[in-house]
């Protein structure tokens, strides 16, 4: 089976997805030891042949980093050229040093200096109907008199400006503001607490929030003046509070602190001049988030993190001006920064904003708006790609997916299962599907298929290779190489140019969190293997490992065994304490379509589990639900689970630390709680051995 070209072959079976381990018996030309027997799942007479273009590049970029990024570097507009490429001094590294660039200039007015004036550059889709289209010379209107508004609050170079906005044409718009006059932005998501808006206000002493009357979410407004009101008691910093408005409804109000945005545009000049800025310059801060402790204020910087976007997005989506690229992403995520904002636009493509639910108030929504608006470039997550598995393929046909020439996978390792759907049903067999791994902390992707590079044989389930100037090794517990089939973490050895800069105002956190235990290379926290196609498998964050009767066990190994299962669409496993074994395994499952919980099921999950891990992958638990608890960023609250298998609370669920709405998390809790007491009465599930 081929896909984009003649060249590009598409490597199936189950084993692959069986990653961690590669024990399983010789099946379908699996090694047993020697890793991937490639040859034996490409069809006949296709091996993997030395991939030229692509290796050339590679080469290039390990061997002379600095030539192989200044060339890049030159794609770019600069007011001024560097006078170094880069400054390394670990754990920091300087790039461009001494030139200037500013990303509004890039993203814009370069665009609007050319044919691509009145070109679309933005399609919003509003939840509630309403469609808005922005050709660049409307965003350059809008950039520029929002930057205006800015200046006349008093906002400058370096001052730093909070956005809490819904997914609206104003959000990417208040950020290029930013950039413009040399404002530091950091987006905070729209479903975080007044607590942790203000946690990130404080800790970047946030002199203006932009925030929104409301924003919809499944036909309910969501009240973020309000929200952003309460956050910014505890804000001594904020001198404004610039409103948008959304949804028009009665807001409460602070005379002389709050300002409506539409008050102020009709005064605002048209244009501001860009602010030549150090490629060193921050041009944002956004806010890792997680389970334990202060969220981290991951800090990028302008040029490095602009060169490395625009060069990544052409290697990994062909991206082009004509393009219409569609990240389903919030843009409160790194993500949405750099697949919504900065590299679409840089290049001068067309992007897609949409404000509301994957489902809402159909099944069909975002295929209405791929049909419609066009969409070559679709980008989505494993955890939406699931959730479509779940309804079936027949409202598919109701809908006109030819514009799409290339698919790609964000966020978490996807399973094979679900690749091969995407690829089948969304893309027709005839889009590859580029499957990215990057992080918040790099800025930009770092592993991936590169057809806009060289087309290769595509694993479903596996990252592929690395992109040129990402130096990437899987190493022991000691830092020492592993060979292929080993699993161990993934590091970087050599600074790339999107990597972060630091942590705000926390240094000492910066070099213990990601360089103090493999000195000199950057510790992704990820476990990883590399196949003997040299195909790098990310296994999932290396602390998701369960100790069972004294061996470890790592949660996405046991996911990915789970879910090869035919009537699994979903799957998530945490452990209870046990005092036999240490930890107990805990599966929680959904279903796909036409299969219903039942204990002949259970035994099924069972006994598949242990055929293709082994007995020590025998759950304690397991619990069928109908959804699980996620964040509306698409992951899994692991936390939440541990909790209701534990029969623990899982916490102060207002602190939003998990990224979610207080709502969606407290619904998700309760169902699974419900959940949890009928199988209390249920012998088969509370003891599943029998």
């Amino acid at each position: 089976m081929c896909i984009y070209s003649e060249s590009i072959s598409v490597l199936t079976t189950y084993e692959i997805a069986n990653r961690i381990k590669l024990k399983m018996k010789k099946k379908r030309g699996v090694s047993n030891s020697k890793g991937i027997d490639s040859a034996s799942y490409l069809p006949t007479g296709v091996r993997l042949w030395p991939l030229k273009r692509y290796l050339e590049m590679y080469r290039s970029s390990l061997d002379d980093p600095e030539g192989f990024w200044s060339e890049e570097a030159q794609k770019l507009d600069w007011y001024k050229t560097w006078e170094r490429v880069l400054d390394w001094e670990p754990p920091y590294a300087r790039w461009f040093v001494g030139g200037r660039l500013n990303a509004s200039f890039l993203c814009v007015d370069r665009h609007v200096k050319m044919w691509r004036r009145s070109k679309v550059a933005v399609y919003w889709e509003g939840e509630t109907g309403e469609t808005r289209v922005l050709s660049y010379s409307t965003l350059f209107r809008d950039v520029n008199r929002f930057a205006s508004v800015l200046k006349k609050l008093g906002v400058g170079k370096g001052d730093r400006v909070a956005i809490y906005l819904p997914m609206i044409p104003e959000l990417p718009t208040s950020m290029l503001a930013c950039a413009r006059i040399g404002a530091v932005h950091t987006v905070i998501f729209s479903g975080f607490s007044a607590q942790a808006i203000a946690d990130r206000v404080n800790d970047i002493q946030a002199k203006v929030v932009v925030t929104a009357d409301g924003g919809y979410r499944r036909g309910k407004i969501i009240p973020l003046k309000q929200i952003a009101d309460e956050a910014v008691k505890l804000c001594p910093s904020v001198e404004k509070v610039i409103v948008v408005k959304r949804t028009g409804e009665a807001v409460p109000w602070t005379e002389g602190r709050d300002i409506w945005l539409s008050s102020m545009l009709d005064d605002a000049e048209l244009f501001v001049t860009p602010e030549p800025l150090e490629s060193t310059h921050p041009l944002y801060i956004l806010y890792t988030s997680g389970t334990t402790g202060k969220p981290k204020g991951i800090v990028h910087s302008t040029g490095g993190y602009l060169v490395f976007n625009h060069s990544a997005y052409q290697w990994v989506f062909n991206i082009k001006e004509e393009s219409v690229f569609w990240c389903t992403a919030d843009v409160g995520w790194v993500t949405g920064h750099s697949s919504i904002v900065y590299a679409p636009l840089s290049h001068g493509a067309a992007i897609i904003l949409y404000e509301g639910a994957p489902d809402y108030p159909t099944i069909g929504r975002w295929w209405d708006i791929i049909e419609k608006y066009g969409v070559t470039i679709f980008y989505t997550s494993p955890t939406a790609i699931r959730m479509f598995m779940r309804s079936g393929e027949e409202w598919l046909q109701k809908h006109d997916l030819s514009s799409l020439e290339l698919l790609g996978s964000v966020g978490e390792p996807i399973n094979p299962e679900a690749w091969q759907w995407f690829y089948k049903y969304i893309g027709k067999e005839r889009c590859p599907i580029v499957d990215t791994w990057w992080q918040t902390e790099t800025g930009g992707i770092m592993i991936s298929p590169t057809p806009g590079i060289e087309p290769i044989p595509l694993k479903p389930g596996s990252a592929t290779l690395p992109l040129p100037g990402v130096d990437a090794t899987v190493v022991d517990a000691d830092g020492k190489e592993l060979p292929p089939g080993k699993t161990g973490l993934l590091i970087i050895n050599k600074p790339w140019p999107g990597m972060l800069v630091n942590i705000y105002g926390d240094p000492e956190r910066y070099h213990e969190a990601y360089w103090s235990r493999f000195p000199g290379s950057y510790y992704t926290g990820d476990f990883a293997m590399r196949d003997e196609d040299g195909y790098f498998w990310v296994l999932g964050r290396a602390d998701e490992v369960l100790k069972v009767a004294g061996h470890r066990i790592g949660t996405a190994e046991l996911e990915d065994a789970a879910i090869s299962h035919p009537a699994i669409t979903e799957v998530a496993v945490t452990s209870k304490p046990d005092e036999i074994k240490g930890e107990a395994i805990v599966l929680f499952v959904t279903l796909k379509k036409g299969s219903s919980p039942s204990a002949t099921l259970r035994k099924e999950i069972i006994q598949h589990l242990r055929q293709v891990i082994g007995p020590i992958a025998t759950p304690d638990e397991i619990y069928f639900v109908e959804s699980m608890p996620k964040t509306r960023s698409g992951k899994i609250m692991r936390r939440v689970l541990k909790a209701v298998a534990s029969g623990q609370s899982p916490g102060d669920l207002t602190t939003l630390e998990d990224e979610a709405s207080v709502d969606e998390v407290k619904r998700a809790y309760a169902s699974l709680k419900r959940v949890s007491k009928e199988a209390e009465a249920d012998v088969e599930v509370r003891n599943p051995r029998s």
